[in-house]
């Protein structure tokens, strides 16, 4: 550090000589730029999360219109029966209220057997996953016991008996579905109110929650709405003696990003496979067995009717089953934008630790470093976000920050030595600024571990700073300067 003029200066000089030479001043400042830097820090952020719900929101309005996510349940035996009620109106005697009722009863077993053929569609940068699958669905019931129910024999119409198939989403029917009781052919018509319900489950990799636990919601599935729509199938029965238990169904159907079912069966087994090599295996039960390659994935389920949170017959009450659906939801690896979200929460300590860097250099070697420097160092830090960002959405996440933060080392290295001038100062702080970036990336990659590894090197680099800062003389100048006024 240049001494402070002894002679021939007057009082406010002097004052004026101690502020540019003062360490303490000089820390403030730095600390002010800081300050002022993380408004421009937080608004990057709050940019990045629009870009994500806008991604969310593209790829909410390109499902939309090709099929909704796909959950089914059933087929589900519905039987009508006549219900009483004894009135008593006192003396006008006992009046007897009549009206016809439902009662269903699930399978005894159902298995499913379901192939899916994935594809990707494209907006602009973004891109949705879509399926078109064939399902062979094969059921056995077992004749309904409706003395269970407390209903009498005589009051069934076995006439009116039908099947229930619930489809979240009715337009990704490709073709008339085919339902067959035993060898015979039923004709079906399609319903919206089948007497039962699911939900469509939110897509939790549309919908991000930061450490922060702020939320981010998908625009296309802020809400779960419980659909009761699907295909009914008149069976030819007319009396308990036509009953036939054995009941198969194809379908040919296509949906968006995930493929649900519902343990209907008092025993269910469901198999499926597709060319799709990021699968999510999703909802209350997992598969017992699974593989996944590169080529594709095949999962196997089964579930009791000990597993699952409703009865396997009831009257009256209509019943969701939203909270038993399992499945698998085909995943686009999109992780960009929360990991760019993550990085630009260590902005601040990037920002701290490439000032530290310039101080201690700045003291040690007796450099002058304005604060009009140090100010366009910090905005080339805060505008590698906005790169990283926009160059992430059309390369990727690694690709990009490998982009992002080599120019933005060169970028700060070729200005650093306008006045530092000398190249090995130039390569140590070049070094420094990538370190920094390589070990943020690490931590970016190493989610399980990123608190452990960045609190061992934040202590690091902690005693690297204190050991290169052990010789500086704190006080030695400000105590001259006080002195001389």
């Amino acid at each position: 550090m240049e001494t402070l003029p002894s002679a021939g200066t007057t009082l406010f000089e002097k004052i004026g000589a101690w502020f540019r030479e003062s360490i303490i001043i000089k820390l403030f400042a730095i600390g002010f730029l800081i300050l002022i830097l993380l408004i421009p820090q937080v608004w990057i952020e709050s940019i990045i999360h629009e870009r994500q719900y806008r991604a969310n929101e593209v790829v909410g309005e390109i499902t939309s219109k090709w099929s909704g996510d796909q959950t089914l349940a059933g087929p589900v035996l519905v039987i009508p029966f006549t219900n009483r009620e004894k009135i008593d109106k006192g003396k006008d005697g006992i009046e007897i209220r009549e009206w016809t009722q439902d009662a269903y009863f699930l399978p005894e077993t159902l298995t499913a057997d379901g192939t899916v053929n994935p594809q990707k569609l494209h907006r602009g940068i973004y891109d949705a996953a879509v399926y078109e699958s064939t399902i062979n669905i094969k059921t056995t019931f077992q004749r309904p016991n409706f003395k269970k129910l407390n209903i009498n024999e005589k009051d069934v119409h076995w006439n009116e008996a039908r099947l229930v198939l619930c489809i979240s989403d009715l337009r990704g029917i490709r073709e008339n579905p085919s339902l067959k009781l035993g060898s015979v052919a039923l004709a079906s018509e399609p319903s919206n109110q089948i007497g039962f319900g699911v939900s469509t489950p939110a897509k939790a990799s549309n919908n991000y929650i930061d450490s922060d636990r702020q939320y981010y919601p998908d625009a296309a599935t802020t809400a779960n709405t419980t659909n009761k729509t699907g295909i009914i199938a008149m069976l030819p029965w007319q009396k308990a003696e036509d009953f036939t238990g054995e009941v198969s169904t194809q379908l040919n159907i296509k949906g968006s990003t995930s493929l649900n079912f519902i343990p209907t069966g008092k025993t269910t087994e469901v198999k499926l496979q597709g060319a799709w090599s990021n699968p999510s295996f999703n909802g209350k039960f997992l598969p017992e067995t699974r593989e996944v390659t590169d080529k594709g994935f095949a999962a196997k389920w089964k579930v009791l009717h000990y597993n699952r949170p409703f009865a396997q017959e009831w009257t009256g009450t209509e019943q969701d089953f939203s909270d038993s659906y399992f499945g698998t939801e085909l995943l686009i690896p999109v992780d960009q934008y929360q990991k760019s979200i993550r990085t630009a929460k260590y902005g601040v300590l990037i920002i701290i630790l490439t000032f530290v860097s310039l101080f201690l250099v700045e003291i040690v070697k007796k450099i002058r470093i304005h604060a009009f420097q140090y100010l366009l160092i910090g905005v080339a830090l805060i505008i590698y976000y906005t790169l990283l960002l926009s160059l992430s959405e059309h390369l990727g996440y690694n690709i990009a920050y490998a982009i992002a933060s080599s120019a933005t080392v060169a970028l700060i290295s070729l200005y650093a030595f306008t006045f530092l001038q000398r190249t090995a100062l130039v390569t140590f702080f070049g070094a420094v600024l990538v370190f920094v970036y390589g070990f943020i990336f690490v931590i970016i990659q190493l989610q399980d571990y990123s608190l452990l590894l960045g609190s061992i090197g934040l202590f690091i680099v902690l005693a690297l700073i204190m050991y290169f800062s052990r010789n500086i003389k704190w006080y030695k100048e400000e105590d001259v300067a006080i002195e001389k006024v």
